[in-house]
């Protein structure tokens, strides 16, 4: 029985090929010349290759009707510009459908950004009841609970746990393993230098934020699948602007109480408003002066 509910969910002939969605039984048509032709009209993308395995070779009633309608000027446009995408994905191997927007050259990867989505990750994984977590509270007492359960922080309170030598005495042997390989992506990777062994360093710090159940966010993700991308000398890549924005962020939360509301935002850009004195605005003020009234 569970042999054949894994041969009918794996089997590619309950999707739609034109919107990709599941079809129940009853509603699954064959791909005729007609859908063909109607498809290749709309999309500009010829339907072949059906003889591929992984392919379904059905479409839903409904996908059928609105090409029905769309061919006859019944019907504007289609429920959907682009169609889904079949492609043979294969497991350990970059997939790419369509060529990239921007050239990944040109992508720089900021260290910063990375370093706090790091950090967010493994404070996330931490036992909220355990010493580590508490540690973190007494040293940063300033921040509020929700902050410190969602893992953000910004870059010099990172330094400053990483220069606090009794914080790594308050984990267990898995935050100890995380946190110590996390160290050594900062100071070897994610800085000025680039250790020889900088693959071998990120490998280890992804199997141990692993075995601590970190969940695999878009700056791992980096690291994972484009670590051949990064600059030979990630410390080229200013944090200045990243460190200003951050710091400026915890005067204005520290001012309004850990309150976010819009009015925290409109003063926050007030803000860098004043700072630019040598700004020239259009409408200047003119001074006015009325004859007194005999």
């Amino acid at each position: 029985m569970s042999s054949s509910r894994r041969s009918r969910l794996n089997n590619p002939n309950t999707f739609c090929y034109v919107c990709g969605e599941y079809v129940v039984k009853k509603l699954r048509k064959p791909i005729t010349e007609f859908v063909k032709k109607a498809y290749f009209a709309y999309f500009k993308i010829e339907i072949k290759d059906l003889d591929r395995p992984w392919l379904p070779k059905i479409v839903c009633k409904m996908c059928i009707e609105h090409l029905r309608q769309w061919t006859s000027g019944k019907r504007a446009h289609m429920k959907f510009s682009v169609p889904m995408i079949w492609e043979n994905m294969v497991a350990g191997k970059q997939n790419v459908i369509k060529p990239p927007l921007v050239y990944r050259d040109k992508i720089i990867f900021p260290p910063l950004h990375i370093k706090l989505g790091l950090m967010k990750q493994y404070v996330k994984a931490l036992d909220k009841t355990g010493s580590c977590f508490a540690f973190i509270s007494k040293k940063f007492p300033g921040l509020s609970t929700e902050k410190l359960k969602a893992g953000i922080f910004d870059g010099p309170q990172i330094r400053h746990l990483i220069k606090d030598k009794d914080f790594i005495n308050s984990m267990n042997n898995l935050e100890s393993a995380a946190w110590k390989s996390f160290v050594k992506v900062v100071q070897n990777f994610l800085g000025n230098e680039k250790a020889e062994n900088y693959v071998e360093l990120v490998q280890d710090l992804l199997n141990n934020f692993k075995n601590l159940g970190c969940n695999m966010s878009i700056k791992m993700h980096y690291l994972h699948s484009h670590l051949e991308k990064f600059p030979e000398n990630l410390g080229s890549c200013s944090e200045e602007q990243g460190e200003r924005f951050h710091q400026d962020l915890k005067v204005m939360e520290d001012r309004y109480q850990g309150r976010w509301d819009e009015h925290m935002m409109a003063d926050y850009c007030w803000s860098i408003t004043r700072d630019c004195q040598n700004n020239v605005h259009c409408k200047k003020a003119r001074k006015r002066s009325f004859l007194p009234v005999k």
